[in-house]
């Protein structure tokens, strides 16, 4: 199925990406510059659209915009082995498993802090003598 061309405002629906942000992926390389129209229009195809749903799915799941360029490069070369996507989704799986540890333990601290308070003046207030330091 061919799609015509169609201008940045209909790619933006869509994909259910904001306009200025289709503007930012094209600056930053993750999306080819588009041909333009004889008035300088951009123009767009299906091959955009799978390519900014590639982009917005990776940031979703919280690839970094250099980890999504890297495989970008890798889905461009579909014939070689995949071994190279796995080991970035092993990366970013350990970062982000750093950092549920990281929000775990500020969750405890938190919950912790947040019990010590025992509703008098704000003189003697738990809560904001921790949070000054005191």
């Amino acid at each position: 199925m061919t799609i015509a061309p169609m201008m940045i405002g209909q790619l933006a629906r869509e994909t259910a990406t904001k306009v200025t942000t289709v503007r930012f992926y094209e600056t930053i390389g993750l999306l080819p510059e588009p041909p333009r129209t004889a008035s300088g229009r951009r123009t767009y195809g299906a091959s955009d659209i799978q390519r900014l749903n590639f982009v917005r799915n990776g940031r979703r799941l919280g690839f970094s915009i250099d980890e999504i360029r890297s495989l970008i490069a890798l889905a461009e070369a579909p014939n070689q082995d995949c071994s190279s996507a796995s080991v970035i989704a092993a990366r970013h799986l350990e970062d982000v498993e750093r950092r549920l540890a990281q929000l775990t333990s500020l969750h405890n601290e938190l919950a912790t802090l947040a019990q010590s308070c025992t509703n008098k003046k704000i003189a003697d207030c738990r809560i904001i003598q921790t949070i000054a330091g005191v």
